[in-house]
């Protein structure tokens, strides 16, 4: 049986941040595929309506590989005839040219710049959104990640990320293998899984970083989706 009993620290091949558009760019290909597939688009969408008047509200995504759950946002506030600005930020130069590719015409800004630097600013955004991200960075960094979140924020936050699970794992690792050859994938799915949380670790979190006004619910498959209203 795996040990799942605390997080991972071992670093995912894709933290690599200078990794060629070549080795990157299949994998965020997967991912969007994965998003969709699972029902991580409907989720952040279904979340985002009940923040009442959304219209003209400026939404960043963090951590946003290759845009695919902007261009999502895009795809479904153009059919409700719902003004939103849309910024995507991603730390990795070669994730940031996929997702231009990806959504040209979708009006979609993207920032070049790591999450935590000083180039994103206390209320910077409206609604501040991170699926399947945050699991990247360790327990005293995600202090800083969910802090940073909502000091840029002025409604709120809305952050996804996997449920530490041996189910999941042995989940992921056998889907891996069956849709994929790639190494990547098949190294950094079922390690995500382990760097990921249990409910106790991100109360813990978010204690630590003195967040209370929050909601942290489970959502299939085997996600948690934290919610965080500032008013």
């Amino acid at each position: 049986m795996v040990y799942l009993k605390t997080r991972s620290g071992k670093a995912e091949v894709m933290d690599d941040l200078d990794l060629p558009s070549a080795e990157i760019d299949p994998v965020l290909a997967g991912l969007a595929k994965m998003n969709r597939w699972f029902g991580a688009h409907k989720t952040v969408i279904k979340t985002l309506q009940k923040f009442p008047d959304l219209a003209y509200n400026h939404v960043s995504d963090w951590g946003c590989g290759g845009g695919d759950m902007l261009v999502a946002l895009r795809k479904w506030s153009d059919r409700h005839h719902l003004s939103l600005y849309l910024t995507g930020v991603d730390a990795a130069k070669s994730a940031v040219r996929y997702a231009k590719r990806h959504s040209l015409g979708c009006r979609i800004n993207y920032i070049q710049a790591s999450v935590l630097s000083d180039d994103l600013h206390a209320r910077q955004f409206d609604i501040v959104t991170s699926g399947l991200f945050s699991h990247h960075f360790a327990d005293r960094e995600w202090v800083l990640l969910i802090r940073k979140m909502y000091t840029c924020s002025r409604r709120g936050v809305i952050l996804t990320d996997l449920h530490r699970h041996w189910l999941l794992y042995y989940a992921v690792t056998a889907i891996t293998r069956l849709i994929t050859k790639n190494k990547m994938a098949r190294v950094d799915g079922p390690l995500s899984v382990k760097r990921s949380f249990k409910r106790k670790e991100i109360v813990s979190l978010l204690k630590a970083a003195q967040i209370d006004n929050y909601n942290l619910t489970w959502v299939w498959p085997f996600r948690w989706l934290l919610i965080i209203r500032k008013h």
